[in-house]
């Protein structure tokens, strides 16, 4: 080959590179300017928001994009699960973020049906995806945390007992140690590590809210108790937009010029109303612990700050979540303020479905209708109530709402215990920050705009 063909291949070559590298540039260009806008545009979890469009993105894509794979041949196993649905649900998260830290899949645990504190051999234990689905909680969490079933095991290897220490000698620190030790090693070779002990609802807390509040966003109740659910608030809103027509009929009598406003979905609220005498008697020990007067509220100040919330006189129905020791109890049913409208389950007529289940079903009924309200009220120190307001700054988050103090929000929650704006309870959102669950824990206290 002569000098001229040398360089006319040279000059060839030349500017395939270089078209090549402005190619290059202008992929990467590209991909840093789409990084920027879907970063900057990125609004809760599941929700971007372009050109003032809401792109909905599959929340297990969402999981898989940050997290690494579950391994699915390596399992943990916890105690039975035991208290009340909210402590369950709390146990049952920190045994998921466990297994995560663990990098294995939990077995499928039992929770129990019925609330004995002390007598275990009462407990009814029943089943986890009777209550909550699995297949759905595997899909919404995939590539976070995952659930197994022992019709899964190989049985290869022996079963590794892990027992969690307790006394004030265990710490934070030595818990988180120990756990450590057991993802490597020989505990590690086996198929099965089983943790012996204590009901994970007391194990020590090593997890952000946000994890917690990413594991409970994966429970979906099966579709019998939801339905169950469905009818309760079907009934409530029914209600409502019977006494609105009413009151509207009226209201046109007198202007006959005036236009009918829409009813065809009634708003109402739920109170978590803790006023029954074992709440009161631990509430009052509560506050003498800890030198804080703002836990216990009387029926008449709960009555009161509720009826501060809203200013419009249209008829509002109440749904007062309450023990059953209280259904027959009519004070809890007078003075409220003209235009809010109390029932709790007796009245409402819709106790026999609460009767057919037992006491776990019944709280995910009531958690379900609280959780759907378009206004909720409760006790910044209850359980209960705080998973609820947990779950109502999780929708409020997608739509990329941090603090409700100064505006008006799709749902808001409030703390009848804590005197707010106006003599109102005080606005409450979840501090998604923190970095153990203890600030929403039962018997904490969590306000925050």
């Amino acid at each position: 080959m002569d000098l001229s063909s040398k360089s006319k291949l040279s000059r060839l070559i030349g500017c395939q590179l270089t078209s090549l590298t402005y190619i290059c540039l202008a992929l990467v260009t590209m991909v840093l300017f789409l990084r920027a806008v879907l970063l900057h545009s990125f609004s809760g979890y599941g929700v971007i928001e372009w050109n003032n469009l809401d792109l909905i993105l599959s929340h297990s894509l969402l999981l898989n994009s940050h997290d690494k794979g579950i391994r699915r041949d390596k399992y943990l196993e916890v105690p039975q699960i035991v208290w009340g649905l909210n402590n369950q649900k709390i146990a049952f998260a920190r045994a998921c973020l466990t297994a995560r830290m663990l990098n294995r899949t939990l077995l499928m645990p039992s929770l129990s049906a019925s609330l004995f504190y002390k007598e275990i051999d009462r407990l009814q234990p029943i089943s986890l995806d009777k209550v909550f689905q699995f297949d759905k909680f595997n899909s919404l969490c995939k590539g976070f945390v995952q659930l197994g079933r022992y019709s899964d095991l190989k049985n290869q290897t022996g079963i590794y007992d892990l027992q969690k220490g307790s006394g004030r000698k265990w710490t934070v620190e030595r818990d988180m140690e120990h756990l450590k030790q057991s993802s490597r090693g020989h505990v590690d070779e086996h198929e099965v590590v089983r943790i012996v002990g204590k009901n994970p609802f007391l194990w020590h807390d090593h997890w952000p809210v946000e994890d917690y509040a990413r594991v409970f966003e994966c429970l979906v109740l099966v579709d019998e108790i939801s339905k169950e659910a469905d009818k309760v608030v079907s009934k409530i809103r029914q209600i409502g937009k019977k006494h609105r027509s009413k009151t509207e009929m009226i209201q046109s009598d007198f202007d006959a010029n005036s236009e009918s406003s829409s009813t065809a979905t009634a708003p109402y609220i739920a109170v978590h109303m803790r006023v029954e005498i074992d709440w009161m008697i631990h509430c009052k020990k509560l506050e003498q612990r800890s030198g804080i007067n703002q836990i216990c509220s009387s029926k008449q100040e709960i009555i009161q700050r509720v009826g501060n919330i809203v200013s419009s006189e249209s008829p509002t129905v109440v749904y007062l979540a309450v023990a059953d020791s209280l259904l027959n109890d009519s004070s809890i049913l007078s003075g409220w303020k003209k235009g809010l409208l109390p029932f709790e389950k007796k009245k409402l007529g819709v106790d026999g479905i609460y009767k057919k289940h037992p006491y776990l079903i019944q709280s995910a009924i009531d958690y379900e209708v609280c959780s759907r309200a378009d206004i909720f009220v409760g006790n910044s120190f209850s359980t209960f109530s705080s998973l609820i307001v947990l779950e109502r700054t999780q929708k409020m988050k997608r739509m990329g709402i941090t603090r409700s103090c100064d505006i008006d929000v799709r749902w808001p929650s409030y703390a009848y215990n804590i005197l707010g704006e106006s003599n109102g309870p005080q606005k409450w959102m979840t501090n998604m920050s923190d970095s153990t669950l203890q600030a929403i824990s039962y018997g904490s206290n969590a306000i925050t705009c």
